[in-house]
């Protein structure tokens, strides 16, 4: 089948890529010249496991190709994905002017029939909006021809994503027509063949389904984080209610880690753009502010208590950091608990040694060079001579640490753990003063003041 798809961005890339590699012959068309080139070249912008190799695979073969040509690209896909960005607005509102600017090349161009898919996370009714602009540019060229807008979200985690495109496990389609629908079912056919993960329903409900989706995993993750706050409070670990509520059936493991917050491009766009979409359909989203609202203060809480446990001030002091990615398997800092931890502690007159795996680039993209911010080449590095040790992000690399060795370059052995990935006791047995996140805290609280 030919594929069209607009936008090079992480859903699509990896969307692109993927159907690529299922033997159709794929356009990704987007409007920045100079990334299309750097594409073409295999240079791929995006950390994502396994993409480098399925983009050059594609561009081996001839079955993936890029390019900013709209004629082209609306003469080449019978299937047209939209995969543009829809930034939040001021008000949190999902900006559709990338979606809307794809929708008008459509209608500008087409000649033939196509299904016009809106694979962005994009507002409850946009389908419409989307139709109701292709067939404003097809009136205003006198032309009449058919075309069916179908609803396909996205359900990729980041440094997942490529496992989760070629096998997910359920697959949206939010389609009226059944020209439209028969069209995705063959494009899908080769994800769906040993169970059959295709759930059809209206366009609407598939619009809806992907905002209460990721809204739903923010919920628990921002519950656990309150129940984490409690405990502290309560002289409880929260290590042991996790394991005791996730034993329920009902309620599960999956997402109900205490943390730093939740951070990246989806959950906190998407959990602000569902409550703007409830409030202006005239509903008032109590439980989404207040999720957005325990996620906010709970980046804060390792400043404070960093704040706490030096005393007054925090002037001159040098902190290490390990982890600035939101989450491990990617560079992307959008929304990281890290940027607000950094941001807070600089504001304190604090100086920063940080390492990541990952998001070196991407810091000095967004800081540049400054001061009080170094970037250390290896996690050792960071550690040297600092006052302390803030964990952020949870990798690998991090979590088997040679304890002995750490205390030695530490100036004073304290811990802050924004993931929970140490054990209290073996900290204690150490000589580390080790704050976690909803669990007891052990050592010398007012040592370093």
């Amino acid at each position: 089948m030919n594929i069209t798809v607009y936008g090079s961005g992480y859903v699509g890339l990896v969307t692109a890529a993927c159907l690529a590699q299922m033997g159709n012959s794929v356009y990704c068309m987007d409007v920045d010249e100079a990334r299309v080139a750097r594409l073409r070249k295999g240079e791929v912008p995006i950390r994502e496991r396994g993409l480098d190799e399925i983009v050059a695979q594609g561009l081996r073969s001839g079955a993936l190709q890029f390019g900013s040509d709209v004629a082209g690209a609306v003469a080449h896909g019978v299937v047209q994905f939209v995969a543009v960005g829809t930034p939040a607005g001021a008000d949190g509102a999902a900006d559709l002017k990338y979606v809307l600017n794809v929708a008008r090349g459509i209608g500008d161009h087409l000649q033939d029939y196509r299904v016009v898919v809106n694979k962005s996370t994009v507002p409850v009714g946009t389908v419409d909006t989307v139709r109701e602009v292709i067939a404003e540019r097809l009136a205003a060229r006198n032309v009449t021809q058919d075309f069916d807008v179908v609803s396909n979200p996205e359900f990729l985690k980041e440094g997942s994503a490529v496992e989760d495109f070629m096998k997910p496990d359920r697959i949206i389609i939010g389609c009226e027509s059944a020209r439209g629908t028969a069209l995705m079912e063959q494009l899908y056919a080769p994800f769906n063949r040993k169970n059959d993960r295709v759930l059809l329903m209206d366009p609407r409900s598939a619009e809806l389904t992907k905002y209460a989706a990721n809204a739903m995993l923010a919920t628990k993750i921002s519950v656990m984080n309150e129940f984490a706050n409690i405990a502290e409070r309560l002289g409880a670990d929260i290590e042991w209610v996790r394991r005791g509520i996730g034993s329920d059936p009902r309620i599960g493991y999956h997402f109900i880690y205490p943390g730093a917050g939740y951070g990246g491009s989806c959950f906190p766009k998407d959990v602000s753009a569902l409550a703007h979409i409830a409030e202006r359909a005239g509903y008032p989203t109590e439980i989404l502010r207040a999720v957005e609202s325990v996620n906010a203060r709970q980046k804060r809480r390792l400043v404070e208590r960093i704040q706490a446990h030096f005393g007054d001030t925090l002037a001159g002091r040098t902190i290490a950091l390990w982890g600035l990615a939101f989450k491990p398997g990617t560079d992307d800092m959008r929304e990281a608990a890290s940027r607000v931890i950094m941001e807070a502690l600089w504001a304190a007159g604090a100086r920063v040694q940080a390492h990541d795996p990952a998001a070196m680039e991407e810091t000095r993209r967004i800081y540049g060079e400054r001061d009080d911010l170094v970037l250390s080449d290896n996690p050792w590095a960071a550690t040297e001579a600092a006052d302390a040790l803030v964990l952020i992000t949870e990798w690998n690399i991090y979590r088997s640490p040679d304890l002995a060795r750490l205390k030695q370059r530490l100036r004073s052995p304290v811990i802050f753990d924004g993931r929970n990935v140490y054990d209290p006791a073996v900290m204690a047995a150490e000589g580390f003063t080790y704050y976690a996140i909803g669990r007891p805290v052990v050592g010398d609280t007012a040592r370093g003041r």
